[in-house]
């Protein structure tokens, strides 16, 4: 099997982005997240932006809605592999629909720079995860993952373990600490997430004064 570094040899150009359009999203009202509007732009197309920036492709969208082929039109959309698994199986189904590594990125995350995704995908040479670690935790729904992930994903969903980061003891990991994350941002701006309709107010706030 070849190595982590002979898959990754042409370096971060090969990185692919995936963003994750899962949830159902009770506490916004059941509303799709990522077509909310901060700062004049749906999250989504935010967070595209930011990926054609940093890895010069359009991302992948993992999404089961039946109307997320609409959402825009220009992406590729990648159903969930697997019913019912939540957020590990958003990230089971990138890394499947890639296929080479992966950042994943959640679509209610509307302050995501380039600059940090690019250093998620870079250390997928040396990794088979790259995550950030903030005041709240690992961050798994902004994070890099390698193809050699993919088994110990599907043997943690087999054994119920819907854990984002249940697999974590299989695979090599590489954790971003504040010091890695500040030259890309405050990190309680970039991991800021949308979640209910106060947090869209906030978040609004939050592009008037920095956007």
């Amino acid at each position: 099997m070849p190595s982590a570094s002979d898959r990754f040899e042409r370096g971060p150009a090969r990185v692919r982005c995936a963003i994750l359009a899962g949830g159902r999203a009770t506490r916004f009202g059941g509303a799709a997240k990522g077509l909310a509007t901060v700062g004049g732009r749906r999250i989504l197309d935010r967070l595209v932006d930011a990926s054609l920036r940093a890895f010069g492709e359009p991302p992948l969208l993992v999404a089961s809605h039946p109307d997320a082929a609409t959402w825009r039109p220009d992406l590729a959309v990648a159903p969930d592999r697997i019913a019912g698994a939540g957020a590990l199986g958003g990230i089971y189904t990138a890394t499947l629909a890639a296929p080479a590594p992966v950042v994943c990125l959640a679509w209610d995350l509307p302050f995501i720079t380039a600059g940090l995704l690019r250093r998620l995908g870079e250390g997928l040479d040396r990794s088979d995860v790259v995550i950030p670690a903030t005041a709240r935790g690992l961050e798994p729904l902004c994070a890099g993952y390698g193809p050699g992930t993919v088994g110990p994903i599907e043997a943690a969903i087999e054994s119920g373990d819907l854990r984002a980061t249940g697999f974590h003891h299989a695979v090599s990991v590489a954790v971003l600490g504040p010091a890695d994350l500040t030259p890309f941002g405050d990190p309680a701006r970039l991991f800021f997430n949308v979640n209910e309709p106060g947090d869209l107010e906030r978040a609004e706030a939050m592009a008037g004064a920095g956007d």
